[in-house]
């Protein structure tokens, strides 16, 4: 038998869907205007950014990103083509594949990167006291855990 939500759980089950959904779409189209980049493709050049040498095995990025292997190489792809990351055989094993953040495409991410802190500040950090804030991490990160 399935154990239904009480009326708080439902309340702020509903504010977490609502305020995810609406926060990550403000992201995104922020971004998109600002810098034409979606968030799914700064979170992967900010990735890429912070491994040595700015590169990935694809599987390891892929697997960093919570993406597919089919769908990390179709985003890989448009990057690619727009000269912001390069896929390079890798140094060890000719069959496997890196993602390479190009000069360019940290350039893009650096520009974009003061523009979305400013967006996480104002419409997150900003709005949610330090116990809030720490509470939020502990249980999306208990949450992570879980689906792990």
């Amino acid at each position: 038998m399935t154990e239904w939500l009480d009326a708080d759980q439902q309340r702020d089950w509903r504010a977490f869907i609502e305020g995810s959904i609406r926060f990550i779409d403000l992201l995104d189209r922020r971004l998109q205007d600002q810098h034409g980049l979606t968030l799914a493709e700064f979170e992967l050049l900010v990735r890429l950014s912070e491994a040595d040498g700015r590169s990935m095995r694809m599987a390891d990025l892929a697997a960093s990103a919570y993406y597919s292997r089919s769908r990390l190489s179709h985003r890989i792809k448009g990057l690619e083509a727009r000269g912001l990351v390069r896929r390079e055989p890798t140094d060890d094993d000719r069959r496997g594949v890196v993602a390479r953040l190009t000069d360019a495409g940290y350039e893009a991410l650096r520009q974009a990167a003061p523009d979305n802190l400013r967006t996480v500040r104002k419409h997150f950090v900003d709005v949610i006291s330090e116990e809030d804030l720490r509470a939020v991490g502990r249980a999306m990160r208990a949450v992570t855990e879980r689906l792990d």
